[in-house]
């Protein structure tokens, strides 16, 4: 049920983004002047790697005007809907981490194997609240791996497309009732 779900939103996407994705391609091709598309190797289900496709957003480290924009209002993830077509990622699910993320939050024990039960996602709880901390992070994880009804899914993919129209950190300060959160 959950692949359908996957296919499902993956079909709407294509719909939905096909303008913005041809508008942000051209741009950041030929406004900016670097390749489109940044790749990078991250850890997915049972812990085995993938490349996750992104709009390229920063140029030495550094965001470009247009990759600010993007990375505000998650625009530049639309490209991670290849990645649930291919089985890599799920539309929601906890956050696909590379390995030195895994190593600097200490999450290689035990403890938290069981966020690798999953496919990692292009949204989810602890994406949406905005990844304060570590264990805000892995609250939010371990609360999606306990209770991923697709209600929920459904639920926490049109908080991230209000995220796309409106701004991460607007949409943060209204769901969530908190000021603090960027």
């Amino acid at each position: 049920m959950k692949r359908l779900f996957d296919l499902t939103f993956f079909l709407l996407a294509v719909l939905i983004f096909s303008l913005p994705v041809l508008l942000i391609s051209l741009t950041l091709w030929f406004v900016e002047r670097h390749p489109v598309f940044f790749r990078q190797e991250r850890i997915g289900k049972d812990k085995q790697p993938f490349q996750i496709l992104k709009f390229q957003t920063m140029v030495n480290g550094i965001p470009t005007p247009v990759g600010a924009l993007l990375r505000k209002t998650g625009l530049d993830e639309i490209p991670q809907f290849f990645n649930v077509l291919k089985g890599d990622m799920s539309i929601v699910g906890p956050r696909a981490l590379t390995r030195q993320d895994i190593d600097r939050l200490g999450w290689n024990d035990e403890y938290h194997s069981a966020r690798w039960s999953v496919l990692p996602g292009i949204t989810g709880l602890a994406q949406l609240y905005g990844g304060q901390h570590r264990k805000t992070s892995w609250f939010w994880d371990r609360h999606y791996l306990k209770n991923h009804p697709l209600l929920l899914d459904a639920g926490i993919v049109a908080v991230s497309f209000m995220m796309n129209l409106f701004g991460k950190t607007r949409v943060r300060q209204y769901v969530f009732g908190r000021k603090d959160l960027k």
